[in-house]
């Protein structure tokens, strides 16, 4: 989110939509949301207001008003854009064609909140702190970015059990519960190579679900 920058001026909006049918701008609303989008990081959900928005966007209030009906709208919005742009940047391999090990570890890496936007704990903690005032915005990140992430970890790991890889008595909600827990251990103890976490959370757990031990490599044994 921080790749946004601060425009100057206001952009006309004349092929922008309105509420009287006239076509939307795509580009026009695009600029708009990334500029919440970075509004959310630098100031917060309650601290963050249209006018800003409005003036890093380089539009005028009335047309942000004519797209969204208010803030929790566009902030909402704005979440959507990043899931799925996110997921515009997972690699192309089908995990069920990876060998097991490589399979559970991209599922691992997936769950990681920042694997697309580095800000991303960030806002997961603002949006943590407005639980009590406005619920919807954690509902909306755990519906649309918590929970498929987990589940991906969990199908990974149920497919594998039912392939006879790993063992068939494992709890998949609870290792799947854990890797996910450790982006956000490993972000409060400020460890340094968080983008190798997923290899690590892997190695550690692998020996104790896989169907059977796993054969060290002739590197590893010396041969």
């Amino acid at each position: 989110m921080t790749d946004v920058g601060r425009s100057t001026g206001h952009v006309d909006e004349t092929p922008a939509a309105s509420r009287g049918g006239r076509p939307r701008d795509p580009a026009l609303d695009e600029v708009i949301i990334r500029a919440t989008r970075r509004r959310l990081v630098l100031d917060g959900y309650s601290a963050m207001t249209i006018a800003d928005i409005a003036t890093d966007a380089g539009v005028s209030r009335p047309t942000i008003y004519r797209r969204w009906a208010g803030k929790l709208e566009l902030t909402i919005d704005a979440l959507d854009y990043g899931f799925r742009a996110q997921g515009d940047t997972y690699p192309n391999p089908r995990l069920e064609e990876l060998s097991p090990l490589e399979a559970f570890t991209e599922a691992v890496r997936r769950v990681d909140p920042c694997y697309f936007n580095p800000d991303a704990m960030v806002l997961m903690g603002n949006f943590m702190a407005e639980t009590i005032r406005t619920p919807e915005l954690l509902a909306v990140v755990v519906e649309h970015a918590v929970e498929p992430r987990v589940k991906l970890v969990e199908r990974v790991l149920a497919d594998l059990r039912e392939r006879g890889e790993v063992r068939a008595d494992i709890d998949v909600h609870t290792i799947a519960t854990m890797c996910f827990g450790s982006y956000y251990a490993a972000f409060l103890r400020a460890e340094e190579d968080r983008g190798h976490l997923a290899e690590r959370v892997v190695n550690v757990l692998w020996p104790g679900i896989a169907a059977s031990p796993a054969r060290p490599s002739p590197a590893a044994d010396g041969g």
